[in-house]
């Protein structure tokens, strides 16, 4: 053997150093390291680009390998209705999700993006994901298990596609059922909504014993990020006007609107969303008092602070009209990522120069990303990045449309069930020779699952997703030999002369997502107030109402028979008809008070002019034969 050489020694040497230098090198990609420590070695090689790139969040359509790699993006997310393409499978958005993945971890730390989608009601942007019932219908339920179940199961779904953070839930306190988000609020009851931030966990998972207060916790890949959102008083805006202004004493705001964000902090949620609104003239996203001084030292939140949609942009009026000041009065008052969605390289370049001409300090950018950073550790991201193909089979599941279906028939809730407590309509007979379903919305998929379903605003056609309307539900559990005639909007005479022994009208509200869904009129769509009096002014009837919130229905309740508050049930219609027909025991109450008049509105529980026709937590109750 020849002798090696004393320079080739040294060579040897000078590698074995390298690698085990190396080692060190990856300090922070080492999970037995303690998270401040990951946190801070990570932070300590980063660059004012790389820092920026992590709050910077783009939406899929401008995405690409080429882009994360290149602007270091740290975050990516679908819009509504933004999907790889129409009627995308499971394994189509984890090869689209994975594809953005490898850009990101292809750069030179290797930083895991993390993907963000409005999971609101369900995995309702994704095709045949399980729907289920909206908040305002979940609030009816009372039943925060129940909640958790539905977050346990959209957290199954989300990762069956690869996705890894919800904008979910909305803790919004209603307080006026014109604003055309009223439906994504639990209650006009902080109490109530305070008691459903138990989807947080559902989504999350518990944290630790004797876990940091505020500390985020997400527990690994079958669970995933949850954002609350909008903070602070989104609900309680003049006359229910989307995005606008909030009057309200601190007091107000402190008792009424952000009580549930104490729970949902304590419950370890992993981000908070800013709300577009404003709170006495001051835009929420350049509120630096209540992000940086209370949310995050009073109230010691440690997760990261989101804008919402093009949510800096509207800091000014018009929106993007100085797009300098937005970004410097947005990233001062304490958010530390922002959902830019498409012009990134103009974000980029203008908190850049910001920060490099000492407008911004480096303290506030680094604020910003170590909280990025401790969601991103705390959830695993660095561990297992890619997505795989082993939860695909969760997306739609019979147990968990089971779910949903258990969820819509304890949301609904029974307002009038005859005239008088002895003879009451409800249950149904099965066996019956002749009922009549009417209604635009008896046989409407679309109409059923509401807003945020498909695309942003909904959609008005069947083949929208899987699931079963309300008449297929009827057609099926009715008796073999019962009849079942459907005519959307009969006249008077047909109704009186055609024998039936009883009808179903369905009727309500289109759908509608956020300032599209702002009413100052509350009426049921056309031509449903003609279909209820024919209907009912010819026969037996029981109207369920399919809308996102109380609507005026006064005019109509004499002839009505039996009146039902359906809310926005989702996918899953037999839910409807499994207390319709006594399967089970009608018990949800009233999350919302029902107004007589629009004219009464603003009104809840509480007030001094309090007048409603059915008070919040109303709701009658029938006993089924067999036990719920």
């Amino acid at each position: 053997m020849a002798k090696i050489p004393i320079f080739s020694v040294g060579i040897m040497l000078l590698h074995c150093w390298a690698a085990m230098t190396g080692a060190e090198y990856l300090k922070y990609k080492d999970p037995k390291q303690p998270l401040n420590n990951r946190i801070k070695d990570l932070m300590n090689r980063m660059t004012l680009e790389e820092k920026i790139g992590q709050m910077t969040q783009i939406d899929r359509k401008v995405a690409s390998a080429e882009v994360m790699n290149k602007y270091y993006i740290g975050s990516v997310l679908s819009g509504g209705g933004s999907v790889p393409r129409a009627q995308a499978s499971a394994k189509d958005w984890i090869h689209m999700v994975n594809d953005f993945q490898k850009g990101a971890l292809s750069t030179r730390l290797g930083i895991p993006m993390i993907y963000g989608i409005d999971a609101v009601h369900g995995h309702n942007n994704v095709y045949k994901a399980t729907i289920f019932p909206h908040n305002v219908g979940l609030g009816a339920t009372r039943d925060p298990k129940l909640v958790r179940k539905i977050g346990e199961a959209t957290a199954l779904e989300v990762r069956a596609t690869g996705i890894q953070y919800v904008f979910a839930p909305c803790i919004a306190v209603c307080r006026d059922p014109r604003w055309g988000r009223c439906y994504e609020s639990y209650s006009e009851d902080h109490k109530v909504v305070q008691a459903m931030t138990e989807i947080i966990p559902g989504l999350q998972g518990d944290i630790p014993p004797n876990s940091r207060k505020g500390v985020p916790f997400v527990a690994g890949k079958k669970k995933v990020a949850a954002c609350a959102k909008h903070y602070v008083g989104d609900g309680g805006t003049t006359k229910g006007i989307n995005e606008n202004n909030t009057v309200i004493s601190r007091h107000g705001l402190l008792s009424i609107h952000v009580p549930a964000y104490y729970n949902s902090i304590i419950k370890g949620v992993s981000t908070i969303m800013i709300s577009y609104s404003s709170w006495n003239g001051q835009k929420m996203h350049a509120n630096h008092n209540l992000i940086t001084d209370f949310l995050k030292n009073t109230l010691r939140f440690r997760g990261f602070v989101i804008s919402d949609w093009q949510g800096i942009d509207r800091i000014t009026t018009p929106s993007h009209a100085n797009y300098t000041y937005s970004i410097y009065a947005g990233i001062t008052a304490g958010i530390d990522m922002i959902m830019v969605p498409y012009n990134y390289t103009e974000f980029i370049d203008g908190l850049t120069s910001q920060v490099k001409n000492n407008l911004i300090p480096m303290s506030r950018i680094d604020d910003a990303v170590k909280r990025i950073l401790r969601v991103k550790f705390i959830m695993g991201l660095f561990e297992n990045p890619l997505a795989d193909y082993s939860l695909v089979k969760q997306l739609g599941s019979k147990k968990h449309r089971k779910l949903a279906r258990k969820a819509v028939r304890k949301s609904l809730v029974l307002l009038k069930n005859g005239e008088d407590a002895d003879q009451p309509l409800l249950p149904l007979p099965k066996k019956a020779s002749k009922i009549l379903v009417a209604g635009s919305h008896a046989d409407n998929l679309g109409y059923q699952c509401g807003g945020w379903t498909i695309e942003w605003q909904g959609l008005e056609t069947n083949n929208l997703t899987k699931g079963t309307t309300i008449l297929s539900a009827i057609k099926n559990t009715v008796d073999k030999d019962t009849e079942v005639v459907y005519k959307e909007n009969p006249d008077l005479d047909y109704v009186k002369s055609n024998g039936f022994s009883y009808a179903i009208v369905v009727v309500g509200e289109k759908p509608y997502a956020e300032t599209n869904g702002d009413s100052m009129n509350l009426t049921i769509s056309e031509p449903g107030p003609d279909t209820i009096m024919n209907v009912c002014g010819g026969v037996k009837c029981v109207a369920v109402i399919i809308s996102g919130r109380p609507v005026v229905i006064q005019p109509y309740l004499h002839l009505i028979d039996a009146l039902v508050a359906a809310w926005l049930p989702g996918s899953e219609g037999h839910g409807v008809t499994d207390v319709l027909f006594g399967d089970y025991g009608f018990r949800g109450k009233l999350p919302r008070t029902w107004f007589k008049t629009v004219d009464q509105l603003p009104m809840n529980v509480g007030d001094s002019h309090y007048d409603p026709l059915f008070p919040f937590g109303f709701g009658l109750e029938t006993k089924p034969p067999k036990a719920n």
